[in-house]
């Protein structure tokens, strides 16, 4: 069964999702990560490619190296290459998220995106998913 994490009040999504990726390339997993739009799935892409003191190498779904990547950047969920970790920042659930072995739900400090992770979790809870949370708002997360 797909393990369940959500990271709530998380300041900077980017942030924490370059943090992710980096504990995930350590340990040889790979990761895709489902944005809301085209182009936020671009910007996500670009921010992961520039950080200075971090080598996050994606791709989208869709580039001829998508399957090599450790971290495929999409927003439309057509493509799926893995089953590893699907880190999700879309507001719905993902329909395939069951597929994967671990779901990753990244929440913001704003009321709008603590009400639609809300949702979600009420969601993941009542199918009977284990979810694990993490308060970014305390130290040590």
């Amino acid at each position: 069964m797909t393990r369940v994490e959500f990271f709530f009040n998380v300041e900077d999504k980017f942030q924490k999702l370059a943090e992710l990726s980096e504990k995930a390339i350590a340990k040889n997993v790979k990761l895709m990560v489902l944005a809301e739009t085209d182009a936020r799935a671009t910007e996500i892409a670009q921010y992961l490619w520039r950080l200075p003191q971090q080598f996050l190498p994606n791709h989208s779904a869709n580039h001829p190296l998508a399957a090599e990547t450790p971290i495929v950047v999409d927003w439309q969920g057509e493509k799926l290459l893995h089953d590893e970790v699907l880190i999700n920042l879309q507001h719905p659930q993902p329909l395939f998220f069951s597929r994967f072995r671990r779901l990753i739900e990244i929440v913001g400090s704003d009321e709008e995106d603590k009400t639609e992770a809300r949702v979600r979790y009420k969601f993941y809870r009542d199918r009977g998913y284990e979810i694990k949370s993490y308060d970014a708002a305390c130290k040590g997360i």
